[in-house]
């Protein structure tokens, strides 16, 4: 089959519009794609069961996707007697997805293969987000220049996944925190401006997702992702699956009202958690520590009180500052009390904390760890454990790219 068809496929991947024979055969492809795609290498066979499609339908299938460019046939299995059946599985050149995970700060971004692979990675490219037309033109641009700068056919990227912070429906394709300053959605904005099919999701529930499949967690099917970053925000898995609720904002862990406080979170009410126990609120408080005399080495490289950013605090935590470090466990007592408030809510098996905080390590971790024990109940918690992110700065371009890979594989 020629090149052009291969990539017509993928483009139909997205958006059938078939009817008949034709249609159904997409979906049985789809099928078989999704199958070699989260459960590996099968045989005709295996697939004719699990699918509960006849092996000569399969056979048919198969030898159409294997002309479309998107199965490889890889040889007779080594196991067993008698004649051996050839096993088959994805191409991992032939569909690309791309990860975008938009920082306050950077941007990550990531190129991933069929068998999710990733072949390029970009971290930390600075960015600055504002809520801003210039703001939104300057990320297109930096994703066009991640596509510009890989050797492969565009067409082969099938699509590219946008993390963002706060309010975000995923499936209208709506973000109500950033960038909501047009009639369409801002993925339909971003894909005319970027020529590619784009999807927008929350960063915390990526996130999740990125973890869960490919980071800390084993057989937890229920799980909570406490993203601690500028931000405070939650991914929810209940029974392996996320959990977006009514309108798709589930997880706004930072703005429960839990304090006491007159200060004015960036949502407009008080008392947020985010006031005081979030990247923002440790940075802010910093700063005023400085302000009132006390002392940190992050003065000594950053003598500007007003360009100090979070890392420099985790990396002065890291070095044994005294002041970024309890700065750091007093954020770390008060998100403790609101976890603690959490696994009495969900009885999780696991939650993971993640973010730009969660490299603090135990600095951060053990104010928490010591705060659920203080304040949720023996018997709901004991269950749960509590683990550091393993894949740190890309658990959100890894949970880009696979929910885009499942999005575009679904029924």
């Amino acid at each position: 089959m020629s090149t052009n068809n291969k990539i017509q496929f993928l483009q139909q991947l997205h958006d059938p519009n078939f009817t008949g024979v034709a249609y159904k055969n997409l979906i049985l492809k789809k099928s078989i794609l999704a199958f070699f795609a989260n459960e590996g290498n099968a045989t005709l066979n295996e697939l004719s069961k699990e699918l509960n499609i006849s092996t000569p339908k399969v056979n048919d299938l198969v030898t159409d996707l294997m002309a479309e460019g998107l199965v490889n046939d890889y040889g007779k299995i080594n196991a067993g007697v008698g004649r051996k059946p050839n096993v088959y599985g994805l191409e991992p050149q032939s569909a690309f997805f791309i990860g975008v995970e938009v920082s306050h700060s950077y941007i990550n971004i990531g190129l991933m293969d069929f068998r999710r692979t990733f072949v390029e990675i970009k971290e930390r490219i600075p960015y600055q987000l504002n809520n801003d037309p210039q703001s939104l033109q300057s990320l297109c641009t930096l994703i066009g220049n991640f596509v510009k700068s890989l050797h492969i056919q565009k067409e082969k990227i099938v699509g590219v996944g946008i993390n963002l912070s706060g309010r975000v429906n995923n499936q209208t394709g709506y973000s109500y925190s950033y960038f909501h300053f047009y009639e369409d959605p801002l993925s339909t904005i971003i894909e005319k401006e970027i020529g590619i099919r784009t999807y927008i999701e929350n960063d915390s529930r990526a996130m999740a997702f990125g973890e869960f499949c490919s980071g800390v967690v084993n057989d937890e099917k229920d799980v909570l992702f406490i993203n601690i970053d500028e931000g405070i925000g939650m991914g929810i898995m209940i029974d392996s699956k996320l959990y977006y609720g009514k309108s798709g904002f589930a997880g706004e862990f930072g703005h429960i009202p839990t304090l006491d406080n007159e200060i004015i979170c960036h949502c407009g009410k008080k008392g947020c958690l985010e006031t005081e126990a979030s990247g923002q609120a440790i940075t802010r408080m910093l700063i005023q520590k400085l302000e009132e005399g006390e002392t940190s080495i992050i003065t000594r490289s950053q003598p500007d009180y007003t360009k100090i950013k979070l890392g420099d605090i985790i990396d002065a935590a890291l070095h044994d500052d005294m002041l970024a470090i309890e700065l750091i466990a007093e954020a770390g007592e008060k998100l403790g009390k609101g976890i603690a408030s959490l696994i009495n809510l969900f009885n999780p098996e696991l939650v993971i904390l993640g973010g730009s905080l969660s490299k603090s390590g135990d600095y951060i971790r053990l104010p928490i760890r010591n705060a659920i024990n203080k304040y949720s109940l023996h018997l709901v918690n004991s269950d749960t454990q509590l683990k550091m992110s393993k894949l740190g700065d890309k658990a959100g371009i890894t949970g880009a790219c696979l929910l885009l890979r499942n999005k575009i594989l679904s029924q």
